[in-house]
């Protein structure tokens, strides 16, 4: 096995060498609280013993407002509202994932997505991306695909391709297609 990687040896920190090691992981980038836990736990024994040091860091870096899920919420959602022009789904999903709670995600994107007209911030995504007027059913489809992926609503997206005056019945073979057959029905529109 030349080119995999070498094994780390099993190490158990104590606590101050466990809080070291969280600020250099807090310091290279910012990170919730269960990314960070979830860090450490390769660093310290298995069982209640390795949790409980886990705990103590992380109240202590919550005490010294170096580890805060909500600034972390907050910014992650600035940033990919103003620097990828993603959605508020798409947001949520990801923060989600990264194991914010859900009530800190709400209350979030709430108030980051107040005063955001959706639709241009699609348009904004399109004109980033460089996508230009679908022609066909074909590029209409990936147009929806790329615009669900980024995390918005299915009424935002009929709404640019119906601006774009995209074929009727390529709307509707997309609707179809969005809603999964004929008897299913998206309260988005």
């Amino acid at each position: 096995m030349p080119f995999g990687r070498a094994k780390k040896k099993s190490v158990s920190l104590d606590e101050n060498a466990l809080y070291d090691y969280a600020v250099k992981a807090l310091g290279r980038r910012m990170r919730t609280v269960a990314e960070l836990k979830r860090l450490m736990r390769s660093r310290v024994e298995i069982g209640e013993q390795g949790e409980a040091k886990i705990d103590r860091v992380v109240a202590r870096l919550k005490a010294q407002r170096y580890l805060n899920d909500t600034s972390y919420a907050t910014s992650y959602a600035r940033l990919r509202q103003e620097n990828q022009s993603f959605g508020q789904r798409r947001v949520r999903q990801d923060l989600a994932q990264k194991g914010v709670h859900a009530e800190v995600i709400a209350e979030t994107l709430d108030a980051a997505y107040q005063d955001v007209n959706e639709e241009e911030l699609a348009r904004r995504l399109l004109e980033r991306k460089r996508v230009k007027k679908p022609a066909n059913e074909k590029e209409a489809a990936r147009v929806m695909r790329m615009l669900l992926r980024a995390g918005f609503s299915t009424g935002v997206i009929f709404r640019i391709l119906e601006k774009w005056d995209v074929d009727d019945d390529a709307l509707v073979a997309l609707e179809f297609m969005d809603n999964d057959g004929p008897e299913s029905s998206n309260g988005d529109r």
